[in-house]
């Protein structure tokens, strides 16, 4: 990641401190005008909104401090614990809208100033909509795992919102106010699954999961249309950690080539990989001919 893509992205996360906390007091009053039991439920995840809030900014600004000796390879994937934290709680407001829709389901009552009450939801509701979408594509394009969990968590908040709303006006609309529990039940149903998607992708990360099939064919074509001058290429090897990309592979050269025209190879190749796979660490094993290939290979374009 680049020196302005740390900024904006950290810049991002403080940002969502103050919003989130404004979100949340949008969502309260609106439960407290109403009486809602799904308008609670959806206040009580803002709540945890707050807390990923803070804990997305703390972990990023960790996760940005440059190598040092204790962490040569960076800091890079304590964004992924930021983002399985994340993912747990959103399961965990999942739960806690579970406990209070339940205990309604038995006496469920009609809403006190149904109209304002909606009308300040909807409008949170549009708020996080935005935000989460600002969060998801700058996490995306900066690989920031804990901003794009950030703005999956919040996503999760907006769908809650559209079920709680929907569910809502069929009560107004129908007389029946068992409507609102029932959709607050559905409602935390599919943040659960959003959290466990959060998770296992967080997981994948920790567990130093390769890039995406298309990056590595990316990565593939820029080794063979430029490692000219090299016999093959093998033991390709890829993993993420947070923002940066891990690059490796075994290049084999004529035994009578130089050390330096060899490390030309090199150059050029890690400036072709660059270009296509921005911010990838990138070594090069330089092996003799006669090396047994292994692993993941390379054919390379000769030249012509």
């Amino acid at each position: 990641m680049s020196d302005n893509g740390d900024l904006t992205v950290r810049t991002l996360a403080m940002w969502g401190i103050p919003l989130s906390l404004g979100v949340m007091g949008l969502k309260m009053v609106a439960w407290w005008v109403t009486g809602s039991v799904a308008l609670l439920s959806d206040g009580l995840e803002s709540t945890v909104n707050v807390v990923a809030a803070f804990i997305a900014f703390f972990v990023i600004r960790y996760a940005q401090k440059p190598a040092d000796h204790d962490h040569p390879f960076g800091h890079h994937k304590a964004e992924y614990l930021s983002a399985v934290t994340e993912g747990v709680l959103i399961v965990v407001a999942a739960l806690l809208i579970v406990n209070e829709a339940i205990g309604y389901l038995a006496a469920p009552r009609m809403l006190d100033a149904p109209v304002l009450g909606l009308a300040i939801n909807f409008a949170a509701g549009v708020i996080n909509a935005v935000w989460a979408r600002l969060l998801i594509r700058t996490g995306r394009k900066h690989r920031s795992a804990a901003l794009a969990a950030d703005g999956q968590h919040i996503l999760s908040d907006v769908v809650t919102s559209v079920g709680v709303l929907a569910g809502l006006l069929l009560a107004l609309a129908t007389g029946y106010a068992i409507f609102d529990p029932v959709l607050a039940i559905l409602v935390a149903v599919n943040i659960i699954y959003q959290g466990w998607k959060v998770i296992s992708q967080s997981i994948g990360g920790l567990m130093d999961q390769a890039v995406e099939p298309r990056e590595e064919e990316a990565i593939k074509r820029a080794i063979a249309t430029h490692a000219a001058g090299s016999i093959g290429v093998h033991d390709l090897k890829t993993r993420r950690a947070g923002a940066v990309t891990f690059i490796d592979f075994h290049m084999v050269v004529p035994g009578t080539m130089s050390v330096r025209q060899a490390h030309d190879i090199c150059d050029r190749l890690e400036d072709a990989i660059s270009a296509v796979h921005e911010g990838a660490k990138i070594a090069i094993h330089v092996e003799p001919e006669g090396e047994k290939a292994h692993g993941i290979r390379v054919k390379v374009v000769k030249e012509a």
